[in-house]
């Protein structure tokens, strides 16, 4: 749940204001290369929130079909893994590109 506010709170401070910017002007008016940053941020922050939900979509149905298992399966070093592992991804998927 952390990592979920984590990223949602990063759309919120680092992706949102530039669009809104963006918006309100109808055009890009800040720093051009700027703008390639702020799309892989957006990219990056909406990947982890969409990686963050199915992660715990996952954990909880662990939960429900093998309640008396799952203190044996999820351990925290396996979830930090699962997170270090979808926020790299989200990282990959937005960063490579530019």
């Amino acid at each position: 749940l952390v990592s979920l506010f984590m990223s949602d709170l990063m759309v919120g401070l680092v992706v949102m204001p530039p669009a809104m910017l963006n918006q309100l002007y109808g055009r890009w008016v800040l720093r051009g290369d700027f703008c390639s940053l702020w799309a892989s941020f957006d990219v990056m922050c909406c990947s982890a929130s969409i990686l963050n939900l199915c992660l715990i979509s996952l954990d909880r149905y662990l939960l429900i079909t093998s309640p008396l298992r799952y203190k044996l399966r999820m351990t925290s070093c396996r979830v930090l893994a699962l997170v270090l592992a979808a926020w790299s991804l989200a990282a990959l998927a937005s960063f490579l590109p530019i």
